[in-house]
């Protein structure tokens, strides 16, 4: 019998492979980092090859670790960055573009050119008209790659998350699909039918021949077949956020969850029923297991752990992610502002021309000052999100539980608790 299960965690800037014994233990754990590109300003975008290769790596020295190999795993479970695209040639098995990350803002005139049917789109995905999402950046690698288009219509060309073309690449071509989940943030999908909606890829312009086919959270994805690795089959796929909702053991409805990544998304489970909000929130697939179906609220904010990685990397303010904690405790300023918007806003404002900015600098002001007004600024979003989405959910959410990278700074946490005014659980593991 096989001992173990094997987590791929494709992320937006590395990716992860978790091997977990039937105790539930995580006996090892491989972390691959990979690069972003910023080929303009508001373009965001990275190499499927790269990331494909930091997937195998990460399998290969998770399972090393383990001594064990994929004649060991029962099963494979994927979790994904959402929004970032990637088109192929099903051919060859080549992406025709690099990979649009979902944060990149270059097809804001495509929004900007549907905006009248915005209500339709809300009304039939939960989403709203922004960049954020697929079906804007699908159409973009459609008009402007050259004969793109042409090999689309001629059925040619395949589309997926980063799910898709993971399993697609696994399975050796056998299996393009792509779960509830993941499919409910391409703006392409509707929520009430759960499947692929004619009308809005008639609005955009998409061939449906280049969508996956649309499993549950829980399914068969086909078998892994790796070079050197050997065979085991892939069961679960969930988008990342949908996966910490789960891994938090938000089942119920009410039950919230914030992860702290590179952005930070706050997820409310609203159970079967689709809430439609009223304050500029998403309305997404939280999982469907079988045939139980899971809906959620959800705002994001673009910029989180990106802003501390820019606090330094480009600013050279802090040595690391966790010298960040230290920096902001030594500081006193109370007159600083930062607005963290190095994206664009995302919910409640969905303000993608916004930028950062910093207000109240003066004499005295030093790197520790910066740092600590930064790390507000994301404070001061996140109680933005877990306003709308309270007035949306009508719930009273007394418990926040919280993951992801910067969930492990005492000092942002702390002060995010006392501005929110409710407990905030760290989880046990908060790589989900």
């Amino acid at each position: 019998m096989s001992n173990y299960i094997l987590a791929i965690d494709q992320g937006t800037s590395s990716s992860r492979c978790f091997i977990v014994n039937r105790q539930g233990e995580v006996v090892s754990h491989a972390h691959n980092l990979f690069d972003m590109i910023y080929p303009q300003p508001g373009w965001v975008e990275q190499d499927p090859e790269q990331i494909w290769r930091s997937v195998i790596q990460c399998m290969t020295q998770a399972l090393q670790q383990a001594a064990c190999s994929l004649k060991d795993i029962q099963s494979i479970g994927i979790t994904n960055q959402r929004e970032t695209t990637v088109v192929w040639d099903k051919n060859n098995g080549k992406a025709v573009y690099a990979a649009i990350n979902w944060q990149d803002r270059r097809t804001k005139p495509i929004c900007h050119a549907l905006n009248e049917h915005a209500e339709l789109i809300q009304q039939k995905t939960g989403l709203v008209l922004d960049p954020y999402f697929s079906a804007s950046k699908i159409k973009w690698v459609l008009d402007n790659v050259p004969k793109a288009n042409e090999k689309a219509l001629q059925g040619d060309l395949l589309f997926g998350t980063m799910d898709t073309f993971l399993i697609w690449r696994l399975t050796q071509g056998a299996v393009h699909a792509t779960d509830v989940t993941n499919a409910s943030r391409t703006m392409l999908y509707n929520l009430s039918t759960q499947n692929w909606d004619n009308e809005l890829l008639n609005l955009f312009s998409i061939p449906e021949s280049l969508l996956p086919t649309v499993k549950s959270s829980t399914d068969d994805f086909g078998v892994a077949n790796i070079a050197g690795l050997g065979e085991a089959p892939i069961r679960a796929v969930v988008g990342d956020q949908q996966a910490a909702l789960v891994g938090q053991n938000c089942l119920e409805v009410g039950q919230a969850k914030l992860t702290f990544g590179t952005g930070c998304f706050a997820l409310v489970n609203t159970a079967d029923e689709i809430v439609l909000s009223q304050n500029r929130m998403i309305t997404t697939h939280g999982y469907r297991f079988g045939h139980h179906n899971a809906y959620a609220l959800e705002g994001s904010i673009f910029i989180a752990g990106a802003l501390v990685q820019w606090l330094r990397d480009n600013l050279k303010c802090i040595k690391n992610s966790a010298h960040s904690e230290m920096k902001a405790q030594s500081s006193s300023d109370e007159s600083l502002v930062f607005v963290p918007a190095l994206t664009g806003l995302g919910a409640p404002h969905w303000t993608p021309d916004a930028r950062g900015t910093i207000f109240g600098i003066h004499r005295d002001t030093n790197q520790a000052d910066i740092v600590k007004a930064a790390l507000e600024g994301i404070v001061f979003q996140t109680m933005d999100l877990m306003r709308a989405l309270v007035n949306d959910s009508q719930k009273n959410i007394q418990d926040i539980r919280v993951d992801g990278g910067m969930a492990k700074n005492n000092w942002f946490l702390q002060s995010f608790a006392n501005a929110i005014g409710c407990r905030v659980t760290r989880a046990k593991n908060i790589e989900r």
